[in-house]
């Protein structure tokens, strides 16, 4: 299990392998729960999910289209 995040808005940087190269990502505590319970739920790791919205998000910065499809994810659950 992981550690406790900590508070929501805190901003937190993880390395990651996508598509076959190494980064980092910053994001807040929250978007990166949200990313791994997305994750979870399509039963692929964090990375695996990452290289697929990577692989979508044309010109936009990766941070950026993680926290937008998070959204979109959040706003499709919440239509029903």
């Amino acid at each position: 299990m992981a550690a406790p995040a900590g508070p929501p808005g805190r901003m937190r940087k993880h390395s990651l392998t996508v598509a076959g190269h190494s980064t980092s990502i910053s994001l807040e505590s929250a978007f990166w729960d949200a990313l791994r319970d997305h994750a979870r739920e399509r039963g692929l790791s964090v990375a695996a999910l990452v290289a697929e919205i990577d692989a979508e998000r044309g010109e936009a910065n990766l941070s950026s289209a993680l926290r937008v499809h998070l959204l979109q994810i959040f706003r499709d659950k919440a239509r029903g």
